[in-house]
């Protein structure tokens, strides 16, 4: 939590636009249910429905989730997390499925509820120059999506639930009978992070046209509509 705490405040750090492609207004973001930051992009296109299908099976069954699931799975099985699955092969399968689980299930909230709430859970490129205003972007977005024909940055209630809901059920569901929801809001915290860490992961990787990542149709942007964002 205090790694989570320090990358918030590093993104609240005021950030330098890109002229080209800002609007020419742009006040501070406020975080609050139903607040909306002020922060205008003039080439946003809302994500048509197959879009947003795409980037949902490729946020939760992807190459980006099992590889977050193998390596966590493996932490856990040196730790003996949870001791009562045992080691061995059988018992990393038991890890690995459950962390794969994890991940499904904050997935399908996060965009479940950002359906019903009418917000895009899309992750959008920074449209800035720099690491630093490009990482603060990428640590943001994981507690904010677009919402309305403009495009508008809010705080996103789907994007905070998410991770603490696949957290939740794997708890109450398959964990051993031990666990809590202080065990829940630890692994959601951790959960967190790694969606934290895939925003920054786009944010700076696969640029490239030609990349492995663009011709499965989810470029630089995560199948975001094309802003006219230059490569």
């Amino acid at each position: 939590m205090f790694m989570l705490l320090t990358a918030v405040c590093v993104a609240t750090l005021p950030v330098r636009g890109d002229a080209q492609t800002l609007a020419a207004s742009e006040a501070s973001t406020a975080f609050g249910t139903g607040v909306a930051a002020s922060q205008s992009y003039l080439t946003y296109t809302q994500p048509t429905q197959a879009t947003k299908f795409n980037n949902y099976f490729f946020d939760a069954f992807g190459p980006y989730p099992i590889a977050v699931a193998a390596a966590t799975a493996g932490i856990d099985q040196i730790d003996n997390s949870p001791p009562e699955w045992n080691g061995g092969a059988e018992g990393y399968g038991r890890r690995f499925g459950s962390d794969l689980g994890i991940e499904a299930v904050s997935t399908t909230a996060r965009y479940a509820l950002s359906e019903a709430l009418k917000q895009d859970p899309l992750y959008y490129r920074c449209e800035c120059k720099g690491v630093f205003p490009r990482l603060g972007h990428a640590v943001v977005s994981a507690f904010t999506a677009r919402t309305g024909e403009e495009g508008s940055q809010v705080f996103s209630f789907p994007a905070l639930v998410g991770p603490y809901a696949g957290s939740f059920v794997a708890v109450y569901a398959w964990y051993p009978n031990r666990y809590g929801a202080k065990d829940a809001f630890r692994i959601g915290n951790y959960s967190l992070l790694e969606y934290m860490g895939g925003n920054i992961a786009l944010e700076f990787l696969f640029t490239s046209p030609r990349s492995w990542l663009s011709r499965m149709h989810l470029s630089s942007r995560h199948g975001a509509p094309d802003s006219g964002l230059s490569q």
